[in-house]
């Protein structure tokens, strides 16, 4: 049912809370995993020249310490849980609008399955904050597993 499973990572509690979800589902059906970062370009804009985030576009954080270590440790988070499961890892890094690279993503490398965590939030928060989940439900034909994160604490 599952070949390859897509989990989008910023490194965040939150989006570790969908690992675990992920790994489970790519164990039980022998699924490659994929981990992918991606650098929001819209939050980075104003305070880098168009150079530097054009290269962020295109997954090229050479030069940006920070920023790669970001990348390799939320992707190797993935990494540190699926291969010792005998999972076959994909980590990618990449730039743009995390909802659009996401679902390019997904529909360029036949994902069957995208896992993301999300707050949980509604209403007016999650109106002003915007939620790159609920983007990607509506940008993907690909099924969206949401994982609660307040769920997942519990």
């Amino acid at each position: 049912m599952y070949n390859r499973i897509l989990i989008p990572t910023d490194g965040s509690t939150v989006a570790e809370a969908a690992v675990d979800h992920a790994v489970d589902l790519a164990e039980k059906y022998d699924a490659e995993v994929h981990a992918l970062f991606v650098a929001d370009v819209d939050a980075v804009t104003y305070s880098l020249g168009t150079e530097q985030v054009d290269r962020i576009r295109q997954g090229n954080f050479q030069g940006m310490t920070d920023l790669r270590e970001d990348a390799e440790e939320a992707t190797g988070y993935v990494r540190g849980q699926a291969e010792p499961l005998g999972l076959s890892v994909v980590e990618r890094h990449a730039g743009g609008r995390p909802h659009a690279v996401i679902a390019d993503y997904a529909a360029d490398n036949d994902i069957d399955l995208v896992v993301m965590g999300s707050h949980g939030r509604s209403g007016v928060r999650r109106a002003l904050l915007g939620s790159v989940t609920e983007r990607t439900l509506r940008s993907t034909h690909v099924p969206v597993l949401v994982v609660d994160y307040e769920r997942a604490e519990e």
